[in-house]
């Protein structure tokens, strides 16, 4: 074989292999469409398929080849997979009211230091006028 069509079929070869391992890795969840653009259908075995577990149900990609471009999921995995990504959702929602609850009670406090703090602000404005009076009093008698 000549040298550069063997870099090109070692090239074609390699990205089947990523390929593979891409959508591989994107099959989690309930799968929303195949990475070859395909609807996903629900699929349910008959019967008169050979399998240890008729009326299994499947994820499956509506142009499914067993090529391994294409989606075919057991529903369990996928509705499992779904169950535990909501899960942790909920969790990080959860998380986020608690800061938000404990975020209300900081605000809370920092708002009666500011109205304490203003107080104190009015109350040194009133002395520094009453000093300000006496000394221009003072330099009046002079």
């Amino acid at each position: 074989m000549d040298p550069a069509e063997e870099r090109r079929h070692s090239k074609r070869q390699q990205d089947h292999i990523n390929m593979l391992g891409f959508v591989s890795d994107s099959e989690y969840g309930i799968p929303k469409r195949c990475p070859c653009g395909g609807r996903i259908i629900d699929e349910v075995r008959r019967k008169d398929d050979y399998d240890t577990l008729p009326g299994k149900r499947f994820f499956t990609c509506k142009n499914y080849e067993a090529d391994g471009f294409h989606y075919r999921q057991p529903w369990v995995i996928g509705v499992q997979e779904e169950i535990e990504r909501l899960t942790k959702r909920v969790e990080e929602a959860e998380e986020v009211m608690l800061g938000s609850s404990n975020l209300c009670k900081l605000i809370d406090r920092l708002e009666d230091q500011v109205k304490m703090l203003s107080e104190q602000v009015d109350d040194l404005t009133v002395q520094v006028a009453t000093l300000e009076k006496v000394e221009s009093a003072g330099h009046g008698l002079e």
